[in-house]
């Protein structure tokens, strides 16, 4: 499905005034082409597939309220819906423009992961989430971390695979919104460790 996209996308038809594709010659499709960053199925696969990834992890930041979450976790917690939800906004803007499919990102979706899009790295399956749901108060905080932790070193290595893929990330956006989920997630690792070492053991 994405590979497809992607071919579609880079393929030699443009939109005509009434919305219909229409085909260009080569001069003209190499005119547009020279306009228009280049992306691959990489870059279509590491968009969408951190759309689903993002959108599970607002879902579990969501819970901090509820499941009676510490001041410091719930303070993180709110940061990460915050500033998730604007790059799952960026994402999708990014593969709308480019007339990609678009997930549509909402978290509630989210509690069966794999449904929309496949199970990115680092994601909880739905065994995790029902145990971090089920948690309360200084367990929550702990597993929470512990899961949290886990989702963040997967979308690092997306990123990694992203880069190390042929061709990929010369998109400046997508260059760009992948260095800052590295250094991003990095950072919140290191502060969820620091984190859990302070919760007090069971």
């Amino acid at each position: 499905m994405l590979l497809g996209c992607a071919v579609a996308a880079c393929g030699g038809a443009a939109r005509s005034a009434t919305g219909n594709s229409v085909a260009l010659s080569p001069a003209a499709q190499a005119r547009a082409d020279s306009g228009r960053a280049k992306f691959t199925a990489a870059d279509v696969h590491f968009m969408s597939g951190m759309i689903g990834h993002h959108a599970q992890a607002v879902l579990m930041a969501g819970w901090a309220p509820s499941h009676g979450a510490s001041p410091s976790l719930r303070a993180l917690c709110e940061r990460i819906v915050v500033g998730q939800r604007d790059e799952i906004a960026f994402m999708q803007r990014w593969l709308r423009e480019r007339h990609l499919e678009v997930p549509d990102g909402d978290p509630t979706h989210a509690r069966m992961p794999g449904m929309e899009h496949p199970m990115m790295p680092g994601m909880l399956t739905p065994e995790q989430l029902d145990q971090l749901d089920a948690a309360r108060g200084s367990q929550f905080d702990r597993l929470f971390l512990t899961f949290m932790i886990q989702h963040h070193q997967g979308a690092i290595t997306m990123v990694e695979t992203l880069m190390g893929s042929p061709g990929a990330a010369q998109d400046e956006y997508v260059f760009k919104f992948a260095a800052d989920v590295n250094a991003d997630q990095t950072t919140e690792i290191d502060r969820m460790n620091l984190m859990l070492q302070d919760i007090p053991k069971p």
